[in-house]
């Protein structure tokens, strides 16, 4: 008899990619703090406003404090300035808007002025996931605002949304987190808790270091420099979060600067060893490890272990723990090696072959979601309620592409919601009215960090909370209708995702991959040739291998290491785009994953390419030539990657702006 606990590998293995993706859970520790800032925002707030009888402004406030909540994710307290504001910014126009053109236009108009909205919001979701959340909350906040009936004005609506949304800002900026007491010896404990966040970001670079070190030789090092490359993406935003001043104004600050920048030489040379392929010894990673810790508990670096210096990669890791151990004791501040994004290149991603294809989607749905919700609210074809903007809003949560495929939501959203509407009946049959619906919004503000996990979780919960929302606010219980219109926006979604559509299918994918693609490049021909030595105007988009000629980067020049660290960054900071959008497509239902079918190889190579790249770079600071396997893998993946070049949106062979042939001098 084989094994019971095999079972489930087995058949999950078995399930399409579509349901695998909808019974799939996130998993890790309980955010108490997270949980803490739910339960004392959206309820307490419903609270006062009872109390004062401004019930219906209390009701925009507690909604807004639960977008905020389904925003609030681990990280630093700067960056949550820019994670929850600038949605609640999107999400207040977005109510004074709809407030307007439902008081002041018909339906057919305002069908269009809906179209004209989903269409802004979905372009604006290419951008980033910050910019997503703006526009999920633009288009809530508007059909809110268009349909529920409220006695308030528009700007009165719009400053208790700012306000709901900004009281649960408040409180992530204000309230410590479980092990902020820290200090620089046992008996110098204080209550700095403004960079916890910053300082678990910093500390998990150096655990991840330690854990490709370990992974080394192994399966398990391409995963491994996979969850390093995701570590210093959420350091380096936390640590880029909005200032008031151009540069670190504290010295704790500048001394996590310093700590991020010093982190930098050991991944890479880390990602050089696991390129090389062999074992090494447990010495190599004790180093990051207890720089590691030293990050977390605020703390001195104490000794650090010296690796072998056998090998250029070896050499290298020993040189950066030195670096890394003077830039603890000194703390003098670091770059972040950024790639700054103007306002030109937001308006060309929103605008691109990605976000149009996003804007029209997200503008047909909740276009078509509206006009149908209003012709069944004014035909009276399913009761007199006055729930019509249920129906727009669900389909906004199910249609947005970078939330995750469609059919998975769908299936998840159809769930959460008959599982919260008959939870809800159940509250509303023995609860008291008011005060008993008040501690029922507290609880669910408090469940939803948790229950961020799972998307039919977070359903479930955030329907209990809106169905309290609707009957404190004076309106009967509404959990039949609440299923008929989430069903009735499942189906409108699936029909509308599933047409066919002008341009290319998978726009977004080929998008994330070229960009990729045009990253690696330019930092291949940085490390090869240095900066500022390309072959032509448009060399970071070609594909062939640039030459290299011994001794002719000053690879150990501040500047130059700062500039390829840069460009290693955003090399690898596109590939993990690429790659989180690709498993997103390949999730959907067969009639679109085929358009990005073969994507995920590409992406592969691309991968191999950067690891390259970068041991290349090591070895080159060692000895200032490239190996015989270096250089013929280099050549190996170019001549690969260039069957792609149509696919990945690059010039032909040849043409202007290309280097002349795929080889290397070394």
């Amino acid at each position: 008899m084989s094994p019971r606990p095999s079972l489930p590998v087995r058949v999950r293995a078995a399930l399409p990619p579509w349901l695998a993706h909808a019974l799939r859970a996130q998993r890790g520790p309980v955010p108490w703090s997270a949980v803490v800032r739910g339960a004392l925002a959206a309820g307490p707030l419903l609270l006062v406003a009872v109390l004062v009888d401004r019930t219906s402004l209390g009701v925009v406030a507690a909604v807004a404090a639960m977008l905020a909540g389904i925003n609030d994710r681990p990280g630093s307290r700067r960056a949550s300035v820019r994670r929850l504001g600038e949605p609640a910014l999107a999400g207040a126009a977005g109510l004074l808007v709809g407030t307007y053109a439902g008081d002041h236009v018909g339906a057919v108009a305002l069908t269009l002025v809906f179209t004209g909205l989903g269409l802004l919001a979905g372009g604006m979701s290419a951008i980033g996931p910050v910019a997503s959340g703006a526009g999920t909350q633009l288009l809530v906040a508007a059909a809110i605002g268009a349909g529920m009936p409220l006695p308030d004005s528009g700007w009165l609506r719009a400053l208790a949304f700012l306000a709901g949304a900004g009281w649960l800002l408040v409180l992530r900026l204000v309230l410590p987190t479980p092990g902020s007491l820290v200090g620089d010896s046992r008996f110098d404990f204080r209550l700095d808790f403004r960079f916890d966040g910053e300082r678990a970001a910093v500390a998990g670079v150096y655990e991840a270091v330690a854990a490709l070190l370990d992974a080394a030789g192994t399966e398990d090092a391409l995963a491994r420099r996979a969850a390093l490359t995701a570590a210093l993406d959420h350091a380096q935003d936390a640590l880029a979060g909005p200032r008031l001043r151009r540069y670190a104004s504290s010295a704790a600050e500048r001394r996590l600067h310093a700590q991020y920048a010093a982190a930098l030489p050991l991944a890479e040379a880390a990602t050089a060893l696991a390129w090389a392929g062999e074992p090494l010894t447990e010495r190599a990673s004790e180093g990051p490890r207890r720089l590691a810790a030293a990050v977390r508990g605020n703390a001195p670096t104490g000794p650090l272990p010296a690796p072998s210096r056998s090998a250029p990669a070896l050499r290298a890791l020993d040189d950066a723990l030195l670096r890394a151990a003077d830039a603890f004791d000194q703390g003098g501040g670091g770059d972040l090696h950024t790639r700054r994004r103007g306002a030109r290149d937001l308006l060309r991603t929103a605008f691109g072959v990605g976000g149009r294809e996003y804007g029209l989607r997200v503008a047909l749905c909740f276009g078509a979601s509206a006009a149908i919700a209003q012709g069944l609210y004014h035909s009276h074809w399913y009761g007199q309620h006055t729930h019509w903007y249920w129906l727009p809003a669900t389909a906004v949560f199910l249609v947005k592409p970078d939330l995750g495929p469609l059919v998975s939501r769908v299936l998840c959203r159809a769930a959460g919601t008959v599982l919260g509407a008959l939870l809800f009946a159940g509250f509303a049959a023995v609860l008291p009215r008011p005060e008993g619906l008040v501690a029922l919004v507290a609880l669910c503000g408090a469940l939803i960090p948790v229950s961020t996990r799972h998307f039919a979780a977070q359903t479930a919960v955030v329907t209990v909370l809106v169905l309290a929302l609707v009957m404190v606010g004076g309106e009967p219980q509404a959990s039949v209708s609440r299923i008929w219109e989430t069903l009735l926006a499942c189906a409108i979604v699936l029909i509308v995702g599933h047409l066919p559509m002008p341009g290319e299918r998978g726009g977004q994918v080929n998008a994330r991959l070229t960009a990729a693609a045009t990253a690696a490049h330019a930092y291949l021909v940085h490390v090869l040739e240095g900066p500022d030595t390309g072959n032509g105007p448009d060399t970071g988009r070609g594909l062939n291998v640039p030459y290299v000629k011994s001794g002719s980067v000053d690879s150990h020049r501040p500047d130059v290491r700062a500039a390829r660290w840069t460009l290693r960054r955003e090399a690898y900071r596109t590939l993990a785009e690429a790659r989180t959008a690709i498993a997103l497509s390949a999730a959907e239902l067969p009639a679109l994953a085929r358009h990005t079918e073969g994507t995920d190889e590409i992406a592969a190579l691309l991968e191999r390419l950067v690891d390259t790249t970068t041991a290349c770079a090591v070895h080159l600071d060692d000895t200032g030539r490239l190996s015989s396997r270096q250089s013929g893998q280099l050549a190996e993946l170019l001549e690969e990657l260039s069957a792609h070049r149509e696919r990945l949106g690059l010039p032909a062979r040849g043409s202007t702006g290309d280097p002349p042939g795929p080889a290397v001098a070394v």
